[in-house]
């Protein structure tokens, strides 16, 4: 799975096999013996701190909080399924059109061939308005996919204003799509070169 030249610095403890040489089966054991290794990856257990965490997350709720936690997040998603479907259904339709569970998919394509800007213009401009953007470009068998989890934290007045904005921003782009194409604009970086960036990947480190 590596080359020779990698060998040496992948993680510790190594399964090496052992041929007893006295006819018996071979034996396995962990070899901790390789000083040039980068050590281990993570525990046992994986991330404890995130155990310690979501567990407290579920003490905290309790049996009842949990089932309200997961219907209002059910609730919030459809929501503003609906909400969208009356603000910014012309350009970003639902990409089924079925009652969703804690989130849901709508597809871009409407937008793109009417208004010039894909999903990605769409979320750079929503940095702008103080939102974090929704997943973009997945699933993948979806054009120009949004794929939007509002969860049960958010209120009825974010989702409110979450729909306004994308309409506001699907108004604009009808008038001057560059104003999306070029965000975001209040950010500390602004758009980076994502295509050279797939073009030119600096994916290793000289060692």
């Amino acid at each position: 799975a590596v080359s020779e030249r990698i060998e040496p610095f992948i993680p510790r403890p190594q399964v090496v096999r052992r041929e007893p040489g006295n006819g018996a089966g071979p034996t396995y054991e962990l070899d901790y013996d390789r000083p040039r290794s980068i050590g281990r990856l993570r525990g046992f257990q994986g991330n404890f701190g995130v155990f310690v965490r979501s567990y407290a997350y579920i003490l905290s709720l309790g049996s009842d909080g949990l089932q309200e936690a997961s219907e209002t997040a059910v609730l919030n998603a459809n929501y503003l399924m609906a909400r969208l479907a009356e603000t910014a259904g012309e350009h970003l339709p639902p990409a089924y059109d079925r009652t969703c569970m804690h989130e849901f998919v709508l597809t871009g394509g409407p937008m793109k061939r009417a208004l010039g800007i894909r999903t990605l213009d769409l979320a750079k401009r929503l940095l702008d308005y103080g939102f974090h953007p929704p997943t973009v470009y997945f699933p993948l068998l979806v054009e120009e996919a949004l794929l939007i989890e509002p969860t049960e934290t958010e209120t009825r007045e974010t989702l409110d204003a979450f729909a306004d904005v994308v309409a506001e921003i699907l108004a604009e782009a009808a008038q001057d799509p560059d104003a999306a194409r070029s965000a975001p604009y209040t950010t500390p970086v602004r758009r980076l070169d994502e295509a050279g960036a797939a073009k030119r990947p600096v994916i290793r480190q000289a060692l």
